[in-house]
């Protein structure tokens, strides 16, 4: 007897039915006023198909062979017992060569998700999307396996493909949950490393596979399927670190960000010039680091991408730590490592625009679904790359629960986020009939900058201490304002503007740079106006604009001197700090991703090895020194002492910062002390070797820092001893101190409280 609707079955067949656990599985049957069951099982490449019971749960027998009803491989089974009845059944097939493989019948459990999970994505504010979307490990009624779910509402059909079913579409067809569209599986038995990709329909008839936009992990380079991991399951040991970040603020704290590319920091060259992986980074990185004096680590992006070229910035797996250089739990240990270090780990990440390629978001369901539909709204010109449709609930929770996984799941201190005026401006790099206007017929982009509202007021109240910087290149307002004051929330902004100014500045030839002396001076206009980042990035040292050693003028070693001295002005002027790996021993070659930094000349050249040790002892002093770090964001934090001497291109100030004493008694007795560090630098080749500087208050002064020092790489001019302040009029101040100031240096000095 025919038990099963031929339309469905044909549906089936076709592998175009929407809800295949309508009818595959296990369902009840009514005869005869018996309620029986039926299963029924579509495996087109098996030649045979038994049910195997769990055994001690019934008396029925065990094992079943399957009727088979169509040529394309429908089976049947009809049992007099009702569901309810029957314990949980395996599928044992066989196939045509005889091969055997057995598993339980993923159409015989119940949906996964709830409505509540389904409304929440559809109002873009289910946080810990995550854990319901892509592919989790989880147990059902004591049977471990993975569910699958994809948001992909404008597919036919979507099947589960990959190697635990030889890449057949027709084996795992997924449940449509209607009007979420979400579709949705579980697969038992898979574990870790198994392969898969989404086969979908489109509505036009199309098939194509996609990686899924919420995997763990995925293959290597060039291979693009993703990948079933377990990120659940590894044992953190960063509890101290994450007690201590919880209660206090990191922007009343040092910040000295070390930015670095993992591909090329360091690779091993004996093995055929091979990345290097979490653990070996662990091992080498971690120590380098605090040995180095930084306090946190920026990476960029780690997050799976195609092409080596893009540096990381054309992601295709946002949830996915990229294989280059292991698995998740490595990139766990690693970030778990740094922690019980002290150093703290922030991530660039690139929530702005993503790449065409086949396997990724582009076109996801056929449809233009992650991005816009008008290419004038959906795509940038200049980067070939696909702007996200931030209108659209489900991708801004897409993005929105993206940050939150970094910081939950992987412990991750801060996001840098990048090309942030790109989302802002709807005609970013665009010309003229390019962009379309908002709905006002301005160019701001609306629905981008409530997404970044949206994402940064939940990061704050989930993760307060967890830093989001902006790269943020103009005169956006309010970008480090509290978004209930009407900022986009954000905790520091890139200083752009600086770092144009500066490095414009420091590549002139010294006679020049009297005629440029407000390109020092004119960052302090706006210093307080946001919440700033000064930045030495990646971005300086690519595309011909040469390594931060070649961009400074003269001989090796005025080039060298003119670093040194960039680099204390840099740390002197208020604003946290970042600088890009290679810098710091001043390479001369410009930045590749393609291969290692030169290492070698740390070997081999002494003024390299000096240009390191002083950012060693600078970085330091900036840890010490909490004038440094105290009151970046307070007018009361800097003073400029002497910020005219433009003819000899001679610059000083001051930070200061508040020291309490350490008894109650001795603070109701003395009050505060306030410790002040002096900042001088000459940008020119011409030592003063009598040259005073007003002082802010009296008392005596010691050198704590001469980039001129011999150990450095100087000429050795430096100042010994202590300075006493004489009550003679200089810069403005009643007191002054009298120093020798090197060429092409900066001196530092601290009064003694």
């Amino acid at each position: 007897m025919l038990t099963t609707n031929m339309h469905e079955l044909t549906q089936i067949i076709n592998c175009e039915h929407p809800d295949p656990h309508h009818i595959l599985g296990i369902h009840e049957l009514h005869v005869d006023g018996q309620t029986q069951s039926i299963i029924r099982v579509f495996a087109p490449s098996a030649s045979k198909v038994e049910v195997i019971f769990d055994e001690d749960k019934h008396t029925l027998p065990q094992r079943f062979v399957m009727e088979k009803i169509h040529n394309a491989g429908f089976y049947t089974l009809q049992l007099q017992a009702p569901p309810s009845n029957l314990s949980r059944y395996r599928l044992a097939f066989t196939s045509t060569c005889g091969k055997v493989w057995e598993g339980y019948d993923p159409y015989s459990f119940m949906p996964i998700l709830s409505e509540l999970d389904l409304y929440l994505l559809g109002q873009g504010t289910h946080y810990q999307i995550y854990d319901k979307l892509g592919a989790n490990t989880i147990t059902v009624d004591g049977i471990t396996g993975v569910h699958f779910a994809v948001w992909a509402p404008n597919a036919k059909r979507i099947s589960v493909i990959g190697e635990f079913n030889g890449w057949d579409g027709q084996r795992h067809p997924m449940r449509n949950l209607g009007a979420s569209g979400v579709w949705e599986l579980f697969v038992p038995g898979l574990c870790d490393y198994d392969s898969y990709k989404y086969e979908i329909k489109s509505h036009t008839g199309d098939l194509f596979a996609k990686a899924d936009p919420y995997a763990r992990f995925a293959e290597h380079r060039p291979n693009t399927a993703s990948m079933v991991y377990n990120i659940n399951n590894y044992q953190w040991k960063d509890e101290k670190w994450l007690k201590n970040r919880n209660k206090k603020d990191p922007l009343l704290g040092p910040i000295n960000i070390y930015e670095l590319h993992p591909g090329s920091w360091r690779r091993v060259a004996e093995e055929g010039d091979r990345f290097m992986s979490w653990p070996e980074m662990t091992r080498e990185i971690i120590p380098y680091v605090i040995e180095m004096g930084y306090t946190h680590i920026e990476l960029m992006p780690i997050m799976e991408h195609p092409f080596d070229g893009s540096w990381g910035y054309q992601v295709t797996g946002y949830y996915a730590p990229t294989s280059r250089y292991g698995n998740p739990h490595e990139f766990m240990a690693f970030v778990d490592a740094c922690h019980q270090n002290n150093i703290g780990v922030i991530l660039d990440w690139v929530p702005a625009h993503f790449p065409k390629d086949a396997h990724g978001l582009a076109m996801f369901d056929g449809t233009s679904l992650y991005e816009h539909d008008d290419p004038k709204m959906g795509e940038h010109p200049e980067w070939g790359t696909l702007i996200f449709n931030y209108s659209r609930n489900e991708v801004k929770n897409f993005l929105i629960a993206n940050a939150l996984f970094w910081a939950e799941k992987y412990h991750i201190d801060g996001l840098r986020v990048d090309a942030v005026a790109s989302m802002l401006y709807l005609d970013y790099g665009k010309d003229s009939g390019q962009w379309v206007p908002n709905q006002h017929g301005g160019r701001e982009n609306i629905s981008a900058m409530e997404f970044m509202k949206h994402m940064n007021s939940i990061l704050a109240q989930k993760h307060p201490n967890v830093l989001i910087i902006a790269e943020e290149s103009t005169a956006w307002p309010g970008v480090t304002r509290p978004v209930q004051d009407d900022g986009l929330g954000y905790s520091l902004k890139w200083n752009m503007g600086w770092m144009n100014d500066f490095l414009y500045y420091m590549k002139l030839d010294s006679v020049h740079r009297k005629f440029h002396h407000n390109c020092l001076t004119f960052g302090m206009v706006y210093a307080y106006s946001e919440k700033y980042m000064l930045v030495l990035s990646h971005d300086e040292v690519v595309h011909g604009k040469g390594s931060m050693a070649n961009k400074m003028p003269g001989d090796t070693w005025q080039k060298l001197a003119n670093l040194r001295a960039a680099y204390g002005f840099m740390m002197g002027h208020p604003g946290k700090k970042l600088l890009f790996m290679g810098g710091e021993f001043g390479q001369f070659e410009e930045w590749s991703e393609a291969r290692s930094l030169n290492w070698f000349l740390l070997d081999h050249y002494e003024h390299h090895r000096q240009v390191h040790r002083f950012v060693k002892d600078l970085n330091h002093m900036y840890l010490k020194e909490r004038a440094l770090w105290q009151r970046d964001f307070s007018n009361d934090g800097f003073g400029w002492i002497n910020c005219d001497d433009n003819e000899r291109s001679i610059i000083s100030f001051f930070r200061v910062a508040e020291v309490r004493r350490r008894s109650k008694a001795d603070q109701e007795a003395k009050g505060s002390t306030y410790e002040h560090l002096i900042f001088v630098c000459n940008f020119t080749p011409v030592p003063c070797m009598d040259y005073r500087v007003g002082v802010p208050v009296p008392g005596r002064y010691t050198e704590i820092l001469n980039s001129d020092h011999e150990k450095y790489g100087g000429s050795g001019i430096i100042n010994t001893g202590a300075l006493r302040s004489e009550e003679y009029l200089c810069d403005g101040r009643q007191y002054s101190v009298h120093i020798k100031l090197p060429a092409l240096s900066v001196v530092v000095l601290k009064n003694n409280t």
